[in-house]
């Protein structure tokens, strides 16, 4: 059986969910929201710290508070909200597989916006060798597990990993009495905050190893040891622990956006254009799925950015006659978001996001469109695995017809 919808969002976190409010304020009529866990919200779920909703709610929140928030505003709005419902695939343009409680069918929206998130790479994708005992967690799991199914997950755990996330997942061990043997990282710093880093860690007196990787993990039922290898000197030793939660490493949820032959770029997410839209006719991204990992507030101000474009859609079919202007990062540069430019429409917050791939300081940043220098600004230090922002006035000056856009490292 098949469903008709305006708008059909698949995910449920705050991206999909500021994106069916923002629908509804506008007049958009039947809004549904797809999420395949049995509440919504998304990740703030289970992230019981302070720090969501200043951006977007202009309050500070913890994280169950921020989704339940934005769960109360959306049921309000008359947005159709449809929770332990999966989508499986693509049924037909614009129309998705899905499967519920109820039963199998398909939901066609006049436009799709995906929402889908991001997760972090767990241990087998990063190819951590070893035995496979119990104890191995990514931060989103041991969060779940503990913030949610209130269990006792470690007693003395190492964490991989050394950005934001990295440090959250300190928090939350601590939450259940368990200690952190080390925060280890092939990083030569860690990336995170220094105010961030001692607030969690550096109070407890957890060792950052730097310029270190796993390189086996020990154990029989349970985790027993790690051992860890120096990257520069390939000296080797072993850490006791009974768990391994392996953080960041983000990449997008993007098997709808693959299965549906969207433009996959850089940043392992649908390309988009600084409206949201997909390189195929009616079918939009935002949140985590086109920048992972940003924080909650981000991403709802990017499904509310969305919206508009979306809206735009519905009224007058508004969508590009030609292929937008692509934008390509020299290295170290990794990825931008948005990675195209097309029309006159700001990204969101009217910042592209961008990451790096190697320690930068005093860096200079041009951005060029063939011979033409479009802008070029300054930054005290670029970070691997921490976000950047690059301001957007500079898509004023863009030919619409003109070669592709290059940003890279000023080296003149």
């Amino acid at each position: 059986m098949t469903d008709d919808a305006d708008v059909v969002i698949v995910g449920g976190g705050p991206a999909g969910l500021a994106a069916a409010i923002e629908l509804r304020r506008r007049g958009v009529a039947r809004v549904v929201v797809l999420e395949r866990e049995a509440e919504a919200g998304g990740i703030p779920r289970h992230t019981a710290h302070l720090g969501f909703g200043v951006r977007d709610l202009h309050r500070l929140l913890s994280g169950p508070a921020y989704a339940a928030r934005y769960v109360q505003l959306a049921r309000a709005a008359g947005v159709d909200v449809r929770t332990e419902t999966s989508v499986t695939g693509w049924a037909g343009p614009r129309t998705l597989a899905i499967t519920a409680p109820t039963g199998r069918g398909s939901l066609r929206g006049t436009a799709v916006l995906l929402a889908t998130g991001c997760r972090e790479r767990p241990r087998a994708a990063r190819l951590v060798p070893g035995a496979r005992p119990l104890g191995v967690f990514t931060t989103g799991a041991l969060q779940q597990l503990v913030y949610l199914e209130k269990e006792r997950v470690a007693r003395r755990a190492v964490v991989v990993g050394a950005e934001h996330v990295s440090f959250s997942a300190v928090v939350t061990l601590a939450h259940v009495g368990a200690t952190t043997a080390a925060i280890v990282t092939d990083e030569p710093r860690h990336q995170s905050y220094g105010a961030l880093a001692w607030a969690t860690a550096g109070w407890r007196r957890v060792p950052i190893l730097t310029d270190t990787v796993v390189s086996s993990i020990v154990g029989r039922r349970r985790v027993e040891r790690v051992e860890l290898t120096n990257v520069a000197s390939g000296a080797t030793h072993a850490v006791d622990c009974d768990a391994v939660v392996f953080t960041g490493d983000w990449i997008p949820d993007h098997e709808l956006a693959r299965t549906g032959g969207l433009v996959i770029d850089a940043t392992r997410g649908p390309r988009i254009d600084a409206a949201l839209r997909t390189s195929a006719r009616g079918i939009f991204a935002a949140g985590n799925l086109v920048h992972a990992a940003e924080a909650g507030d981000v991403a709802a101000l990017s499904g509310r950015h969305a919206a508009a474009a979306v809206a735009a859609f519905l009224q007058r079919g508004a969508w590009p006659s030609t292929p937008p202007v692509p934008i390509v990062l020299r290295r170290p540069l990794r990825w931008i978001s948005p990675g195209a430019i097309d029309g006159d429409m700001r990204p969101p917050r009217d910042q592209f996001v961008m990451r790096v791939g190697a320690w930068i300081d005093d860096a200079r940043l041009e951005v060029r469109q063939g011979d033409r220098r479009l802008w070029q600004g300054r930054y005290r230090r670029l970070v691997p695995n921490r976000s950047i922002a690059l301001d957007a006035a500079w898509t004023r000056d863009v030919e619409r017809a003109g070669p592709e856009i290059t940003v890279a490292l000023d080296r003149d």
